[in-house]
């Protein structure tokens, strides 16, 4: 069985502006690393025997602007959720919930095992401690993400 491969900036694209119906630019970025100061989203991508295959880490800014995309909400409030709440509202994290379920399909290549979302940490939710070294794995993809009307965010996808 092959491993899981990380996706190209072209498919982390043009699955966003499908989610959004927006336009996304994504571009090489920085890894995306929770801190006390930076809350970040971790989605947990596992395969059929249970086993962590792939994670996803969005900074607030992406989690808000592409949970707001999907769902339609007001970019005022999403800014105010990065910029002044430094959270997200319930509503907010329901829709991200749904943006990384779809993204588990980025790993979803022909002859790597099947991924499919385990769970969701909100930003700022400590996350289990097996989970936390792999954070910083080194087979990862990070991006600069702009969503038309929202704004700026970062996201890393990593391979365990």
């Amino acid at each position: 069985m092959s491993t899981v491969l990380l996706p190209a900036a072209k498919d982390v694209r043009d699955m966003l502006e499908g989610l959004v119906g927006r336009t996304v630019v994504v571009s090489p970025g920085a890894p995306v690393t929770p801190t006390p100061d930076r809350p970040v989203s971790v989605a947990v991508y596992v395969s059929p025997d249970m086993s962590v295959n792939a994670l996803c880490l969005m900074d607030l800014g992406a989690s808000a602007y592409t949970a707001g995309g999907l769902a339609l909400l007001p970019p005022g409030g999403c800014q105010d959720a990065v910029e002044e709440d430094g959270e997200l509202s319930g509503m907010q994290l329901e829709a991200l919930h749904e943006v990384v379920n779809v993204l588990s399909a980025l790993f979803n290549t022909p002859g790597a095992p099947h991924s499919k979302l385990h769970k969701l940490y909100a930003p700022g939710e400590e996350v289990a401690p097996d989970l936390a070294g792999m954070l910083a794995a080194f087979n990862r993809a990070d991006f600069a993400i702009d969503i038309q009307g929202y704004g700026k965010g970062a996201l890393s996808l990593v391979i365990p």
